[in-house]
């Protein structure tokens, strides 16, 4: 099937009630039987702390660790709500903007994170 534009990139939001997660692909002209549902929402408005990372997407836990800890030094607070489970982030974004078609080397790939701030 011929895409219908260029590849688009794979993004979470974390909100207090659900998960919206949309997968790196590209467009096609209609849906493919078993192909999932298209969502759209509204990113939460405020202040974001975010890193960019060029390196293998395994690598990103680390680098999550460490924009968190470099936040807490600076005295920066986290858009967060304890929950069941653990806490619920206002909003946190993971922006691949590398093509794997273009890059296959995943060592190489950049990706940029995205955490709310505290109002």
């Amino acid at each position: 099937m011929p895409p219908a534009g260029p590849p688009f990139f794979k993004y979470n939001v974390i909100d207090m009630t659900a998960e919206l997660e949309v997968e790196a692909g590209v467009p096609v002209v209609e849906p493919m039987e078993g192909g999932g549902q298209i969502i759209s929402g509204v990113l939460p408005a405020g202040r974001y702390a975010t890193v960019s990372h060029v390196g293998h997407p395994d690598e990103l836990l680390d680098v999550t660790g460490s924009l968190l800890d470099w936040a807490t030094r600076k005295g920066l607070r986290w858009d967060v709500t304890p929950g069941q489970g653990g806490e619920h982030w206002a909003s946190r974004l993971e922006f691949y903007l590398t093509d794997p078609s273009q890059e296959p080397d995943m060592n190489k790939w950049e990706t940029q994170l995205a955490f709310k701030l505290a109002d």
